[in-house]
Order: C-alpha cells, then structure tokens, then sequence
C-alpha cells in the first residue's frame, strides 16, 4: 500500500494517484507560493489591460458569437455573474460527490497555471470547497465538454444555487454559512474561467481511468485464477511466445500470470494434457495486453492534461509583451478520444470475463456440474449471474459507440465543432462500474469450482490466499443461495483495490 500525503500542493506537478488521494481519500490541498506568484502575475495583467479600455474577449465583450459586443469597465462583473447564472443548464440526476470534487480539483489545477488572471481569492474559495467537503449540487446531463456543470458548481461560490454541507442538501447560501465560508462577488474573467476549459471532463474521464486500470490489473488476476479452474494449458503464457511479437503489454500480462500460478499443483498438471485452450483462455495476454496499452496511452493523456491550462483566453503575463490570446485550449478532443478508447478496451476485457466464466458454469466446456452446483435442475447454480454479465456487456458495447465522432453545433455557430468529450468521460465512469461487476461474476465462479478441482492438487499460494478471503464472506455453495450480496462484495474487493493489493503483496507489483 502506497503512503498517502498529509497535503497536497495545487499548481504542482500533479498523477493520477494524488488525484484520486483528494478526490476519493479527501486528503486536503493548499497552495505554494509559486502558485500565488502565477496568479497574482496573470490578474495584474487583466486589471491593467481592463484599465486601459483593451477589447479583451469574455472580459469586456460577450461570450461565443456575442464577441463582437463590447461591455464597458463598470459593467465587468456583472458580466462574470450573468455568465454563471445564464450557463447553469445542465439537467438530470446531480453528479457524485467524487465528480464534483474531480471537476473542482480540475478547475483549481487550470488556474493555477497562472494563465487565467483570475484573484487568487477564487482558488482559495475552491479550495476550501474540498477540504470541506462542501459539494455543490451539479446536474449531470446536458454538457458539451465544458460550460453547464462548472456554472452550477460556481453558483455555490457565489452564494446561489444548491450544495450538499455534512451529508444535507440545502441552498447554497445556507452551506456556504454551515460550512463558514464567505460568498464572492466574481470580478472581471473569473466567472468565465470558471466554467471554461475541459475541466470536468478530464476529471470525471481521471476517475473512469483509475477504476479501469485496477480492473484490468486485477482482471490479470481473475483470468489466472480461471485458467486454474479451467486445468488450462500455461504454454500459451510462454515467455518465447511474448518475444516473438514484442508488445510491452502483451509480455507483462502473460507475465503476470506466471507469476501468479507459479506454483500452482493444478496447473503443472495438466500442462500437457491438450495442445491448446479456447481463446478467451489461451488469448488472455493478446487482449488484456491490448487493453491495457490503451488505458496506459489514456493516462498519459489524461496526466498532461491534468497540468495544463486548457482556459479561453490564456493570460500570457510576458513582462515586455503581455497578452491576451484568444484560442481554444478547452477543446476536450484529446481526454475525449482517449476515453472513447478506454471504453472500447474495457469493454474488450469485459466480452473476454464473460466468455472465461460461460466456459466454467457450461458442463460441456468446463467439465463441472451444470452451473457448478452439484444437483442442477432442482438448483440453478450460477446460470443467472451469467444472464447479468449479458446485460451489462450488452449496455457496455452500447456506450462504447465513440461520443466524438458526433458533432452538433452551438452558439450561433459560432461554436460549428464541438468534440464531446464530456460524454465520452461520462460514460467511461458508467462502463468502468459495469467492468468490476461482470469481473467479480467470473471470479464467483471461479472460487465456486473448488469443490470440484482435484482434491490432492494444490492450487497456486497466490489462489489459495485470495479464495481464503473471499470464503471468510462467500460460502462454497451445495444449494441455491440468495446471489446478489455476494456479487457485491466481490465488486467492491475489485473497486477498492483489495483483491489486487493482496496479490502485489504476495508476488510484487503486478505490470
């Protein structure tokens, strides 16, 4: 188990393990003053240039095609405010408190770049907003890759709007006051810096990715333990096989499930007892390895963008030569198209677990009693966890259509592409979830097959060790039992992590 940070430093170097320490272990944040300085020196440069009557866009002019309005100095922060008020249209059902949190830790790694020229006021606010744990109420739907949701969390900081104080939703105000923080009065820039950029979309597309990337790990470790279970035939794991078709990943999974069956009495065997396996068994380092490329190119992705000002317009603070550039950094096409990619690799690894565990419950294919229970017919056994593995891969392929490849313009077309990648983000958290469950299905079946291995071979240290956990919560079955509880508590071993630590503690560092 990694330490955790007792703080973390905003506007420093930030990966996706401290992201996920603030956003899911709520470790608080403070501010370097590096950071101050970069703040401090980009707001200088917007209160001067305001001063001196610059036609600056969204600061004294209006928003997307409402550029060629100009607005007046004494009329700039009622601009800020309109902008938060008239973009908080987003609908449906309120994001999680961990997608809230996400999206905030986002907004602050944005400004503090120090290329937004907003008061360092705002940051601080935000940052009190997580330490807090003060969670404005931001519905989810209805966002194109920026604007909706950010509006609705910026209305909190402002004194209007809803938000979640010690667990109760109330207005705004009201947890602002339970929470001892002051409203603010947005000045110049800020209210559009607040709801621009891809903010939301790198944080709720970080989260999907984290959860991803332990389910493939441990879903490296699900498919030893099915191999196990199936009498599989360890020759396709073959080192001399990796080396002949050299993809990094594809080596290291078959490394993995080496190392984790290594020992393994059932295993040695049946090494030879048949030239090779069905693919969803022998092809385990093929796709998972695949997978896991693309969810390791996504980080990388997801990681620069972390550290990045994606705001419009950049605040370049040059001592000779300030400026103001109006571009378009807040196109989410880069997280957007890499998290479309990431559901297509969990997907992949989803359709593989449902093949593995079909093999074990069908009699004909595993060689154990029909749905492993010992008297089918009068009993199902595990037939309908497999019906539920159907109907999650089916809602799975469906949200692995590509969200940008789609466009529908907006703002006059002003705005004539739009990437998505909110949708794209979004959708990631929705298919990382259904990934753990059809995973701790395949993994219920495969610690469901011990009665029925043979009874003087040992199964590998690493099987033995986790089977022993499972079994302290989850009964062997003889009859049927009520499933769906222990389905759950397999899905939170996986979501938490702790199937996979207790394999790395057992043999290192799974690849």
């Amino acid at each position: 188990m990694k330490e955790v940070a007792e703080t973390y430093v905003i506007g420093e170097k930030m990966d996706i393990e401290k992201f996920m320490d603030i956003v899911r272990k709520k470790v608080p944040v403070t501010f370097s003053e590096a950071c101050r300085d970069r703040v401090n020196k980009s707001r200088k440069v917007v209160e001067q240039f305001i001063e001196d009557g610059k036609v600056m866009y969204g600061i004294t002019t209006g928003f997307g095609s409402l550029c060629t309005k100009v607005i007046n100095k004494e009329e700039t922060a009622q601009l800020q405010k309109n902008i938060v008020l008239s973009h908080s249209t987003s609908v449906g059902d309120p994001m999680s408190e961990e997608e809230v949190r996400a999206t905030l830790l986002m907004i602050l790694q944005n400004l503090s770049q120090g290329y937004s020229g907003v008061r360092m006021v705002v940051l601080e606010r935000y940052g009190e907003f997580l330490n807090k744990n003060l969670i404005p109420y931001a519905p989810k739907d209805g966002s194109v890759g920026y604007l909706s949701p950010e509006a609705h969390m910026a209305l909190v900081l402002i004194g209007e709007g809803q938000a979640y104080y010690n667990g109760k939703l109330m207005p705004g105000a009201e947890a602002l006051a339970a929470a001892g923080i002051q409203p603010l009065e947005l000045s110049s820039k800020e209210g559009l810096a607040l709801v621009s950029g891809t903010t939301s979309v790198t944080g709720l597309g970080a989260i999907a990715l984290y959860d991803m990337i332990k389910a493939a790990k441990t879903a490296d470790i699900i498919a030893a333990f099915t191999l196990e279970s199936s009498k599989g035939i360890i020759k396709a794991f073959d080192p001399r096989v990796m080396s002949v078709r050299p993809h990094e990943a594809q080596g290291d999974t078959a490394a993995n499930v080496r190392n984790i069956l290594k020992d393994s009495q059932v295993i040695e065997y049946y090494k030879d007892s048949r030239v090779q396996d069905a693919l969803s068994l022998r092809c385990v380092p093929q796709l998972h390895g695949a997978a896991k490329k693309s969810l390791y190119d996504a980080l990388r992705t997801i990681e620069i963008e972390m550290n990045s000002c994606c705001d419009n317009p950049i605040i370049w603070p040059d001592d000779v030569n300030p400026e103001v550039i109006s571009a378009c950094n807040a196109d989410s096409a880069y997280v957007g198209i890499e998290m479309d990619s990431a559901c297509i690799a969990a997907t992949s690894l989803a359709k593989m677990s449902e093949r593995r565990n079909n093999r074990m419950i069908d009699e004909s294919l595993g060689g154990y009693p029909s749905f492993l229970i010992r008297n089918p017919g009068l009993n199902s056994g595990l037939m309908i966890p497999q019906y539920t593995q159907a109907g999650l891969l089916n809602e799975m392929r469906i949200l692995s259509t590509s969200s940008t490849i789609d466009n529908t313009s907006t703002c006059g077309n002003q705005e004539d592409y739009v990437a998505m990648g909110y949708n794209a983000s979004k959708k990631a958290i929705d298919i990382s979830k259904k990934l753990e469950y059809i995973l701790a299905i395949e993994l219920l079946s495969a610690f469901e097959t011990q009665g029925f291995i043979r009874e003087e071979l040992k199964r590998s240290s690493v099987t033995l060790k986790v089977f022993e956990e499972i079994g302290k919560t989850v009964p062997l079955m003889t009859e049927d039992i009520f499933l769906h509880p222990h389905i759950e508590h397999l899905k939170d071993m996986i979501h938490s992590g702790q199937i996979l630590d207790m394999v790395e503690e057992e043999i290192g560092q799974l690849k």
